[in-house]
This record gives C-alpha cells, structure tokens and sequence, in this order.
C-alpha cells in the first residue's frame, strides 16, 4: 500500500481516463467472436476448456454478476487493464518517472494489443495482468527471498498457467535467466506451490484425456509451409503490436544491458518468446496475440530507455501520440462500423443477423454446422437460446465437442444452418456479404461423441489389410447401426481432408446390430483404395441421419 501512496495524482487522472474509456468500449462495442465463445465457457463453469484454461470464464462469471450486455463479460478485464498500468509502474525503479508521467502513459497506450486487451475479454487478457504480478514478485524475491513471496510467486505462476498455456514461456526464461535459483529453497516452495495450486486443471485434463494438450500438439490442422504467411508474417507481427514506435522500443532492447538479474530476466523473456516463435513460424502461422507476452517487459525496458535518452524520449512520445490517435479512430470504429468505410469487423452486425433469425425461428434450438463462433455468439444476442456446433470432418473438435451442448438439443425440433444447405427454408445475408441458410429438422438427432480407435501404428496405403476398428458408444442408450454410415477421410501431410470414401465393417460380434450404450464395439474394415497421391493421414467417420461425417476418429499416420 506504501508503493501506491507514493504514486502521484497526475498518474491516477490518466489511469482513471483509460479506465472510463475502456468501460464505455465495452458497453457499446458488440462481442468479437472469441469472446462469445468464451461467454459461453463461462455458462458452465469447469476447471478445464478445449481450447484454454479456465482463467478467461472465470473473470466473466464475474463480470456477469455485475453487468448485463457486452460489460458483463468485459468489466473484469477493465478492472486488470488498470491494475496492469500500476504494476508496471511499480516495477520502474528510475526516480525521474514521476517528471514523465504523460510519456508513460502514451507508451502504454500506444501498443495496439495492450491497448485492445484494456478492454477485450480473451485469455491473453489475464495472461498479461499475471506476467506483472510475477515479474513484480519476482523483481522483489530476488532481493530478498522470503516464505511470503515465495508462496506469493508460486501463486501468480499458477495464476498464469490458468490464463493461457503459453504461460509456460513467460515462467521459463525468468528461470533460465538466473539458474542459481535451483539452489534456492524458496524458489522450489514456489514450484511446489503452482504445481498444488494447479492440481485441478491437472485432474481435469486426465477426466478428459488430455484433450486440451492433443488438440493444440498433434492434432490442430496447419497448412504448408509459406515464407510470406509464416515467418515473413511474424515479423510483420513484431511490427504491429507496437506501430509506429516500433524502431525504438527494439532499438531500446538490444541497447538495453543486462546488469542486474531483474533486466536479465525481463531481456530473457522477450528475446525468449521472439526466438520461440520464430523457429515455430516455420511450422506454422504465428498468430499475433502469441506474441503479446513481450509487451509487458519491452514497456519497462522501452521507459527506463526512454528516460535516460532525451532522443528516444521524445521520437517514442511523437509517435506514440499518432499510434495513439490512430487507435482512438479504430476504436471508435469497433462500436460505430460507418467510421471504418465500407470495412466490417467482428464487433459489426452480429446483434442484427441474431435477432434476424430469432424472428424467423423464434426460441427454437438453433444447430450451427461448423462454427463454434455463430452458435455462442447467437445465444448471447437471444438470452440464452440453446445452440450447438455440429462438427464435421471439414472443421475441427471444439468445447462443443466435449460438453453437454448436444444433450440438449436432441430429440428437439431445430432450425439447422449450414453453408452446405442446398435445400434451405430459410436465409439471411449479413451486411459484410455472410450468408446464414438454415431449415427446419424434427427430431433432431446426432452422436458426434463415438469414438471410432484404431490401434494398427503401421497402416500401408492400397492394401488388402484387415485393419482393427473399436467403436465406442458413450451415450445411455444404443444406438442402432442401420442409422449409421462410416467412411474413411484421406488427408493431406497437413491434416487437411482430400477424400472421403465409404467402408463396409466387419463385425467380430456374430449378429451386433448395435452400438451398445456405453460399451465398445469391435469390427474390421480395409482401407479404401485411391489414386490420390501425398496422403499423409486417414480418419475413421460416421454420419447420422444423413448428416455430413463427423471427427469420430483421430488422424492416423499413414506409412
């Protein structure tokens, strides 16, 4: 509380504007898409997610019980944002900050995401309010260790690894850059700590078989490698999440030396995660929040630069203001679209097309194929309809996937949107040139959660092979095979389907007609021949009631 007194009054006038700024953003701004998806986590709390920790559901749980409308879901990351802009003011030691208060506060400002994420609710949002609070506890433990801070750290570790998983990084390179604390007992009471703090997410992850790590390493579709969408991307990346200051704050870093184990750390970490995502460019596309983790100390390092270089001071501040300005336009263009032209972004239109298609199906369920972005984004514009993702083999898994979502609408007569729809009773056009075609479906009923296994780890291509296929019934009733068709899908070296084609099973059960609930069904099938060539993987499908083919079967390498 010491620490807080001494900050000085001007500070607390810029912070409060930030502040109302970002509160008023998020009350006229619609959701982008993510966070609808997020919004929906938060409707049934776990200590999991597919996609993420639980750390994002959290903060709008309660966010919601303060706020309706888009400020319940993004309250809490005003609040973070806020306390963000104090820690790193803390964690700036120089006595000259206090004369130069405006130019921090265009610093902060001025870097787009920090700037997004005052006011965005996306799990990057905690990730970087809890990078602070560990670098501000460990810029104190490293001078005097004590029980309290260790206890205190291992805390704000856990707290990051219930943020995002790419948490890991911010936690590893300060530990690289000061491998003496191996030696430390206090530091390991801090591991000791995050990892019993961490027990739950671990225990969900094991309920769940590790969905959450199998989807973002093995099983996440990627493309071929492009140097101008993958690495020549991530520099361009490294250049828009600070605009036009972006020559100084590197130049900053590399002038910056590491001459106490608190700069080591912070250069550690931010030539840590560059190097980390540069090698990961030329696997796959680095997308630009994966990089925003570097904001946190290049604004300690850019500051403390800019404070002892009357040059740099001045060029970060001019710039800083046009970012700024720049930003303030974009940001009233999030709420009001007619400001950004004839360009529509994820804030525009989603209330609309919503209440359009409420009034043509009124509360009725709502099915949408292969989009876990339109179905929590509809039932947060109509008060909760019930909505579900209907994955096929075209897509990828989802927390839809996993949930209760399709429990409740089975058996219930849906309105079903697709782009595959040829049929359609209905359509809307958004404003952006989207297309929504849906039709009614009695009796809706689908079984995304069959699990088809093979266990073969060497498959060969066009061959007559008898290949092992378990099917695994979860659901509390039986589920006839008549109404089921599998098939195989060939794909690519990149897990991008290329062909599917129908297979005759083989039952090992004389006389099974049934997937029986709860229980495994063991068959034999022969891969389909085909004339396709570069065929990396197949996957076991099934389709119901003459739906397209679901993800029932995991990628199996194809030798």
């Amino acid at each position: 509380m010491r620490m807080l007194t001494k900050i000085p009054k001007q500070f607390y006038f810029f912070l409060a504007a930030i502040f109302i700024l970002n509160i008023i953003q998020s009350s006229f701004t619609q959701l982008i898409f993510d966070e609808a998806y997020y919004w929906y986590y938060s409707q049934n709390m776990a200590w999991g997610y597919f996609d993420h920790p639980p750390m994002v559901a959290l903060l709008i749980k309660i966010s919601s019980y303060f706020f309706n409308g888009e400020l319940g879901v993004r309250f809490m990351s005003c609040i973070l944002s806020a306390l963000n802009i104090i820690l790193l003011w803390l964690m700036i030691d120089n006595p000259k900050k206090n004369d130069y208060i405006k130019h921090f506060f265009v610093l902060v400002f001025s870097m787009t995401l920090l700037n997004a994420y005052g006011f965005f609710t996306l799990p990057d949002t905690p990730l970087l309010f809890f990078t602070s609070c560990f670098l501000l506890t460990y810029k104190h433990f490293i001078k005097n260790p004590s029980l309290s801070l260790s206890v205190l750290l291992g805390i704000f570790m856990a707290a990051l690894m219930y943020s995002k998983y790419h948490a890991v990084l911010v936690i590893f390179f300060v530990l690289l850059s000061n491998l003496k604390l191996v030696q430390n007992k206090y530091a390991w009471l801090s591991v000791l700590v995050a990892l019993i703090s961490y027990v739950p997410h671990f225990y969900w992850l094991y309920e769940n078989d590790l969905v959450s790590i199998k989807y973002h390493l093995y099983e996440r579709p990627n493309g071929a490698y492009s140097f101008e969408k993958y690495t020549l991307g991530f520099f361009v990346n490294l250049v828009a999440i600070f605009g036009l200051t972006f020559p100084f704050i590197y130049k900053a870093l590399f002038k910056t030396k590491s001459n106490d184990l608190f700069n080591k750390a912070l250069i550690y970490l931010t030539y840590g995660v560059i190097l980390f995502f540069f090698i990961s460019s030329f696997n796959r596309r680095v997308q630009t929040q994966w990089i925003i983790i570097i904001c946190i100390p290049l604004v300690i390092i850019a500051f403390n630069y800019m404070l002892q270089n009357k040059q740099a001071l001045s060029w970060i501040f001019r710039f800083g203001l046009i970012n700024s300005i720049i930003i303030i336009y974009l940001r009233m263009g999030l709420a009001y679209q007619p400001l950004l032209f004839n360009f529509y972004y994820e804030t525009h239109g989603n209330q609309e097309w919503a209440q359009a298609i409420e009034d043509e199906v009124g509360k009725v369920p709502v099915v949408f194929e292969n989009s876990y972005r339109n179905a929590p984004m509809y039932s947060f514009y109509t008060d909760g309809t019930p909505t579900f993702s209907l994955n096929n083999y075209m897509y990828r898994k989802n927390q839809y996937s996993i949930d209760n979502s399709e429990e409740k609408i089975r058996g219930r007569d849906v309105a079903y949107i697709s782009k595959y729809i040829k049929d359609n009773s209905f359509s809307y056009e958004r404003e952006d040139g989207g297309l929504y075609k849906g039709k009614y479906i009695p009796n809706f009923q689908s079984f995304r959660k069959v699990n088809c296994i093979v266990e073969d780890k060497e498959v060969i291509l066009n061959t007559d092979k008898n290949i092992k296929l378990k099917v695994f019934n979860p659901y509390k009733e039986s589920i006839e095979l008549s109404k089921l068709r599998f098939a195989v899908t060939y794909m690519d070296n990149h897990k991008i389907p290329k062909e599917t084609l129908n297979i005759a099973l083989e039952t090992v059960e004389p006389n099974s007609t049934l997937l029986k609930k709860q229980d495994t069904t063991n068959f034999t099938f022969h891969l389909p021949k085909t004339k396709m060539e570069n065929i990396g993987y197949f996957r076991v499908v099934i389709s119901e009631n003459n739906l397209y083919f679901g993800l029932n079967g995991k990628p199996i390498p194809i030798q």
